[in-house]
């Protein structure tokens, strides 16, 4: 492989991780065209959807190498988007080596979470805190805070195992329902709909959804549509799940 390829390879993983941890389209083609631009290329064209992406780059030579990337799994991580962002501003200040290039974005693939309690304590907090802004009593907010500790649990097997996340959506939601009626059942939780709804909040894919209209706003209106579409059906995913379990235990309550 030329030099200029692994270049551009290394490149094009740093737009994955862009993608992938929940950056909008316009910011992933940017940070492409600009680190390509720093090493050399004359010209660099990128097409970026929510699940593709294409680079064709050429050197000042006239050479033309085009790469071309799958996007199965999308996240939201702000923290590698920033790592990302910061190596992207280093690298168009002064152009790495190859070589440290790829071992500097394969350590921000693999960056460990700093705070393994950060996203558990998020959990408990917001499904507690929207149990009882929407109404609901402090017994409903302890409630709503264990079964997001049921949803955090199966989220984490549900990565772990790669599964889909439209499945994935169904699931957990049909057993936060399932553990939000057992806390009822038991006498902890007393109204059922603000236990759910407090778990709901987690579920909704609220950034995925205003990510989608500003690509739309932009002009990216594919991506924009893609994820539009993706959110929606994991809203509908959210509902399923929820009514699979209400539907047949609901009324034992």
């Amino acid at each position: 492989m030329q030099q200029q390829e692994r270049v551009l390879f290394a490149i094009l993983n740093a737009g994955e991780l862009l993608l992938t941890a929940g950056a909008e389209v316009a910011r992933v083609e940017d940070t492409i065209r600009r680190m390509a631009h720093a090493y050399g290329f004359a010209r660099a064209d990128v097409l970026t959807i929510t699940a593709s992406m294409v680079v064709t780059a050429q050197t000042a030579e006239g050479e033309v190498f085009t790469q071309t990337r799958r996007i199965l799994r999308r996240e939201t991580d702000m923290r590698r988007i920033e790592a990302v962002n910061a190596l992207s501003r280093e690298v168009c200040r002064s152009p790495l080596p190859p070589e440290e290039l790829h071992v500097r974005i394969e350590a921000i693939r693999s960056m460990p979470d700093g705070s393994k309690w950060r996203l558990p304590a998020a959990y408990l907090l917001i499904a507690g805190s929207f149990a009882v802004f929407f109404g609901g009593s402090w017994r409903d907010g302890i409630a709503a805070m264990l079964c997001s500790i049921v949803l955090y649990a199966v989220g984490r097997v549900g990565a772990r195992i790669s599964l889909q996340p439209i499945v994935l959506t169904v699931i957990s939601a049909a057993v936060m329902c399932l553990a939000a009626l057992i806390t009822v059942k038991v006498g902890l939780g007393q109204g059922l709909d603000y236990i759910i709804i407090g778990n709901i909040m987690l579920l909704i894919p609220g950034i995925a959804l205003v990510t989608s209209l500003r690509d739309m706003i932009v002009g990216d209106t594919i991506s924009g549509l893609l994820g539009a579409c993706e959110a929606l059906l994991r809203a509908i995913a959210i509902a399923a799940g929820c009514a699979l379990v209400l539907m047949q235990l609901g009324g034992a309550v």
